[in-house]
């Protein structure tokens, strides 16, 4: 965890905050006295992510999937008939 005094906190807080979002956490401090923390809001929002994830399915507004995401990678992708090029011009045609 970094120390940090606010003068030199407000001077490079770009760098701080880049400390933060790798999961650092930043002291900050008054005259040599720790007044708060930085801390990245990640690990509480896989929490309340989780939560709420839970919430909804005991709601039954979402539903749990079924089976291994590796079962359907190894499945051949979809053969389409158009390039996406192709399908975006003809979007795009009355636009030009």
């Amino acid at each position: 965890m970094s120390r940090v005094s606010v003068t030199d906190l407000k001077a490079k807080l770009s760098r701080y905050l880049r400390e933060v979002r790798r999961g650092g956490e930043v002291e900050i401090l008054e005259r040599g006295v720790p007044i708060a923390r930085l801390t990245g809001i990640s690990a509480l929002a896989d929490a309340a992510g989780e939560e709420r994830r839970a919430r909804l399915v005991r709601s039954g507004v979402l539903r749990q999937g079924t089976s291994e995401l590796s079962k359907i990678l190894e499945q051949p992708p979809l053969v389409v008939s158009t390039s996406i090029l192709e399908a975006l011009e003809e979007e795009r045609a009355d636009r030009l």
